[in-house]
């Protein structure tokens, strides 16, 4: 698959505005056949006398002869504002820039532009002067960091049109003491059709193999003459959950505006790693074999708590961005100090969580390792048949359970690498994408873990013959014996769990 998003960097044109009402009228085009009154920089705007609350910052997007298309899925602005250092105009400490913005559609080169939004944001301005100031240093830029500019969930339409005023006044304090301001650059972010394309093919074939998987391993269950047990519920609800991330709405994003995408993709992903947590905790429980406490999810509130927790806080957290984006695409959680803590808190208390649900699974994954190696000695002592079940009981836990481990590594080191590296991994003169493999790669291996699950997991319908009455443990040999170590039977726990007692016993 191509790379997944592309950065495109776009140069803002200043437009003169000199008419009461500004926005309401018109909308500002920075070049075409409707193109504005441009200025060249800012002392033309002062020999003009030419007051700033006139000056209209235009971005149209894309750049010119190119158009934009529902393949891109998502638009995510960033600002970098290029300010001069001045002796008489110099940036204030712990500076705030407010911004008048609006944005604007069409579809053809020849429409009105039709407006989506507009809103009045304060950003914080984080710069560093590298030289001492001093009227030698007059001119240079100062180095600020990027600032959130706006995201949008969905690409609906060809062309759009970003004008930003930065109003000033000076009685109520407004962008005043935010230094010289020579420039606004923008870069606009959006994902790459290819892989778009390439991700939704994925989805339409993995979501018919999932579901496939999942009727059988049901039908499987159904067909014992028992109820269901807590474990194959529980790898049912993954199946489930799975399947809910695979089904290829997106294919709905294509011809229709749908903005809310982004934040139903992070709901979806978030509910499959919550099922995806609670099912390695309940996994790891139903295989103690001296557990009293079986087959009820009650027993397990101490360890699933934190993931509950943790997701709900998340989810807060995701609500209070994306969510309010989809009224107001300029807004950020992250540009005031309320919602910065806010933000934070949140993302603190889901980190707890996380730390005490790892303790927790750490603790139960040793304590089931020392159990299985303690009753691994009672095997010899069996009769083949029992033996042989047993033994495939182990190994499959223990294949699992590395497995998992793998997996979860995986999903880490792709979170990292994504971060850390952009995208970008350089050796020589050879560029790799490591971006569009990991999304795929992990995408795909969590497919498969769930499929293999199901498949390891799915009841036994299978009996041992005459073998099994040379009585071991003293089980008639008409019984149905399970690839699980927790089937409880309706006459009576399982063949392991009697052996764990037996062993208790002796």
């Amino acid at each position: 698959a191509p790379s997944p998003t592309t950065a495109v960097p776009y140069m803002s044109v200043k437009c003169i505005d000199v008419r009461k009402n500004h926005h309401k009228t018109k909308w500002l085009m920075p070049w075409g056949s409707n193109h504005c009154e441009k200025l060249k920089d800012f002392d033309e705007a002062v020999s003009r006398q030419i007051e700033a609350n006139d000056i209209v910052f235009a971005v149209h997007v894309p750049l010119p002869s190119k158009e934009m298309s529902p393949w891109f899925q998502f638009m995510l602005f960033i600002m970098q504002l290029d300010i001069a250092f001045k002796m008489d105009n110099d940036l204030k400490e712990n500076a705030e820039i407010t911004l008048d913005v609006s944005l604007a559609y069409r579809d053809d080169m020849f429409d009105d532009w039709e407006e989506i939004a507009h809103a009045i944001e304060i950003r914080k301005l984080k710069c560093t002067f590298g030289s001492p100031k001093t009227l030698e240093s007059e001119g240079r830029h100062y180095d600020c960091d990027f600032l959130p500019f706006m995201e949008i969930g969905s690409v609906a339409h060809k062309y759009y049109l970003i004008n930003i005023r930065l109003p000033v006044n000076e009685r109520k304090g407004i962008n005043v003491g935010i230094g010289e301001i020579k420039d606004i650059r923008l870069v606009g972010i959006h994902q790459n059709g290819g892989f778009t394309k390439v991700w939704f093919a994925m989805k339409t074939f993995l979501t018919p193999s999932i579901l496939i998987i999942m009727v059988w391993y049901w039908r499987r269950i159904t067909l014992m003459t028992r109820a269901p047990v807590l474990l194959e519920k529980v790898i049912f609800a993954l199946g489930i959950s799975m399947t809910f991330i695979n089904i290829p709405v997106e294919w709905f994003s294509i011809g229709f505006d749908w903005t809310w995408m982004l934040l139903f993709g992070d709901i979806r992903q978030g509910i499959f790693y919550a099922m995806l947590l609670s099912f390695w905790i309940i996994f790891c429980g139903e295989h103690m074999m001296d557990q009293n406490e079986r087959n009820r999810l009650s027993g397990y509130w101490k360890q699933v708590g934190p993931i509950a927790v943790g997701s709900f806080c998340l989810f807060i957290f995701d609500m209070c961005e994306r969510g309010v984006q989809l009224k107001n695409p300029f807004y950020s959680i992250w540009t005031t100090e309320v919602g910065t803590e806010l933000a934070m808190a949140f993302i603190i208390v889901a980190g707890i969580c996380l730390c005490l649900y790892f303790l927790f699974l750490c603790f139960m994954v040793f304590q089931v390792f020392r159990n299985i190696s303690g009753k691994q000695s009672s095997l010899p002592a069996m009769s083949k048949a029992r033996r042989l079940h047993y033994e495939g009981l182990i190994f499959r836990f223990k294949f699992l359970m590395l497995i998992t481990l793998a997996c979860a590594a995986m999903t880490v080191i792709f979170f990292i690498v994504s971060q850390v590296t952009e995208g970008h991994w350089k050796w020589g003169d050879i560029t790799i994408q490591v971006n569009s493999a990991f999304f795929t790669g992990i995408y795909g291996m969590w497919n498969l873990y769930v499929f293999a699950l199901m498949f390891l997991y799915a009841p036994s319908h299978k009996n041992y013959g005459e073998d099994q009455s040379n009585g071991d443990l003293g089980v008639n040999s008409g019984e149905e014996l399970q690839l699980t170590t927790t089937i409880t039977h309706v006459d009576g726990p399982t063949e392991v769990y009697k052996l764990a007692r037996k062993g208790a016993q002796e």
